[in-house]
């Protein structure tokens, strides 16, 4: 089994909050890592009806055949549990006994708000990070990860990427999104999945996308809403600052899995890649994740931003760490050219005054330094990671919790 970076951190929360909470993407490995974790804990999937039907009747009966913990897969299924794990945790006052976890954000956090608020920790659980799956040399081009995508089940059990995400598509469709009242035309939503692919790395317009989906943009936000709450997409959004400039207020779209959005727009082989018209949007959404993903798996709030005034002057990433503004460009291009620096030269010296260090990710092999920016490689954002801010305390000694 593949080690998740993020398991050190589940470990040490457990010993330090009475409820843990982790939440993702169906199929990112949740309940493989809660098993991995806790392997002396019981678990119980809440999607199973006889399971989640017993919870919902007597959750008080149901949770009293767990006296030491559980494992509770899908909380959002049975939200009433949470007010009786409330008050088995402030009568006990024991830690560490029950780990739960959701793949719906707006219904995971609803029920942690209403019940459960100052006693769980939350981490997020995405699909693999390139380095979970590469931990020293990446053996496969970026065409080819970026195709293939991040979602465990396919690195564990080799699957087709195109033929396993048609059927997490449709699953997903028909499972979880139709549950959903927004969604009563679902040819008109399927397509709008595919716009939403084809619209990665750009300024989200709600009312073209409307336009294009034949319904209106009240209905596009709720869609987007929907999807951001699935952990299918995530909106980036523009970091305003006081720099005398008019500055974009749209926030940029991607797919927190790479491989997903490949599927949508039609894409199933590496080599169909090579040539796309949206291999470098499809390379920025890669990278972009991957730093989400660092940031999720070191249990940090999202601090991911984009720069861009009303000119066209713009940087990919600028990383907000508080007292420090960290601008990151990202080019697919496998040779560094004359035009690479040009976002990143012109935010630091707008952003002249206060400290700051400058970043390029590129398509190519070689790291290097060009005029004080740092140039990395796709295969080495490990090696830029440890030049952020606040990297080096980013892991901390573990040790067993109760039920391991």
């Amino acid at each position: 089994m593949i080690k998740r970076f993020i398991e050190s951190h589940l470990v040490r929360l457990a010993t330090q909050y009475p409820v843990v909470t982790l939440t993702g993407p169906r199929q990112s490995g949740k309940t493989t890592l809660c098993k991995s974790a806790f392997p002396n804990l019981p678990y119980a999937n809440l999607e199973d009806l006889e399971t989640r039907r017993f919870a919902a009747e007597d959750p008080k009966g149901f949770l009293a055949r767990y006296p030491e913990g559980v494992v509770l897969d899908e909380i959002q299924r049975a939200p009433d549990l949470a007010e009786t794990i409330q008050g088995i945790v402030d009568e006990k006052n024991h830690k560490a006994s029950f780990i739960l976890t959701g793949s719906q954000q707006f219904e995971v956090f609803n029920t942690i708000r209403q019940s459960l608020a100052g006693r769980t920790a939350v981490l997020r659980l995405l699909p693999f990070a390139m380095g979970e799956l590469y931990p020293d040399e990446i053996p496969v081009s970026a065409d080819e990860l970026i195709y293939t995508g991040f979602y465990p089940r396919i690195h564990d059990q080799r699957l087709n990427p195109t033929e396993a995400l048609s059927f997490y598509v449709s699953t997903y469709l028909e499972r979880d999104l139709q549950s959903f009242s927004h969604i009563r035309d679902l040819g008109a939503f399927e397509k709008f999945l595919k716009i939403c692919a084809s619209q990665v790395g750009q300024l989200v317009n709600f009312s073209q996308i409307g336009s294009d989906c034949g319904v209106d943009q009240k209905t596009i936000k709720a869609w987007i809403s929907i999807l951001g709450a699935s952990y299918v997409i995530f909106l980036l959004l523009p970091h305003h600052r006081n720099f005398r400039k008019r500055m974009v207020k749209a926030p940029k779209l991607y797919f927190y899995d790479v491989g997903l959005a490949c599927f949508l727009l039609g894409i199933s082989s590496p080599v169909h890649l090579e040539h796309h018209p949206q291999k470098g949007s499809l390379f920025e959404n890669f990278v972009v994740a991957e730093f989400l993903k660092n940031r999720f798996n070191n249990v940090r709030e999202n601090n991911l931003y984009f720069f861009r005034d009303h000119v066209g002057n713009e940087v990919d990433l600028v990383l907000d760490f508080g007292d420090e503004l960290v601008p990151v460009e990202i080019k697919s291009g496998q040779t560094l050219g004359s035009d690479f620096l040009k976002g990143v030269d012109f935010y630091l010296k707008l952003n002249r005054g206060e400290k700051g260090r400058g970043f390029l990710v590129y398509g190519g092999e070689i790291d290097q330094t060009v005029r004080d920016i740092g140039v990395y490689s796709w295969k080495n954002l490990s090696g830029l990671y440890e030049r952020l801010p606040d990297q080096s305390a980013s892991r901390r000694p573990t040790s067993p919790p109760p039920g391991r």
